[in-house]
């Protein structure tokens, strides 16, 4: 039987990872099993313990690297913005998106992992690297607050965070009656009392109907 070469191995585990951070947001991780991800990322469930000890070191995995890819997506619309105020519109808008609600694979872990990191002891993997990302996000949040490295600044990005996370995990829970299409309105109206004009959120918005492989 012929060997798997190290790159092979680098490509499968990538696979693994990909696999499991968007299955993982998606169902949960425990509605998730090791044969699930391993079909998912197109390899056999036999290979599964050759790059990890267990589901729950994935699970770690999975969400550092779901948060690197929000942390990125963040980061993107604060360069591309011309000042502070827009690129929080920009945040807000496509985190309370119906794109956003519908696309819980691809979007953020801080409301798509919320319950299963809320489970974990304190020192499991998944747990600290939940901790890990939410303050990435708070980090970026607070950069384009008025007031950006003052203390008002980040208790402001606290506030504004865990409302978007919370109205997103209603929004999703809600789905398929108008109550989650009105969670997200509201806490994007109370976020933007004060933005200049734009098009309807989740409608017109470019960010918030942004390509397949994002959503928050």
């Amino acid at each position: 039987m012929p060997r798997v070469s190290r790159q092979q191995t680098e490509q499968h585990r990538a696979a693994i990872e990909e696999a499991s951070s968007r299955l993982f947001r998606e169902r949960g991780i425990q509605a998730v099993s090791v044969a699930d991800l391993m079909r998912a990322a197109g390899l056999t469930h036999g290979g599964f313990y050759g790059h990890f000890e267990s589901k729950e070191a994935l699970a770690g995995v999975a969400c550092a690297k779901a948060f690197a890819q929000s942390v990125e997506r963040w980061q993107g619309r604060i360069e591309q913005a011309e000042r502070p105020a827009q690129a929080r519109a920009a945040i807000v808008r496509a985190y309370l998106s119906e794109h956003s609600r519908d696309s819980a694979g691809l979007g953020c872990p801080a409301s798509a992992l919320a319950t299963d990191a809320a489970r974990e002891e304190p020192a499991s993997p998944l747990r600290q690297n939940y901790l890990g990302g939410v303050s990435q996000l708070l980090d970026l949040l607070a950069q384009v607050q008025p007031a950006p490295g003052t203390e008002v600044a980040r208790r402001q990005a606290l506030v504004e965070l865990s409302l978007m996370v919370g109205a997103q995990m209603l929004a999703r829970a809600t789905q398929g009656n108008p109550l989650s299409e009105a969670v997200l309105d509201a806490a994007c109206e109370h976020l933007l009392p004060l933005a200049e004009p734009d098009p309807p959120r989740g409608r017109a918005d470019p960010d918030s109907q942004p390509p397949a492989a994002q959503a928050d």
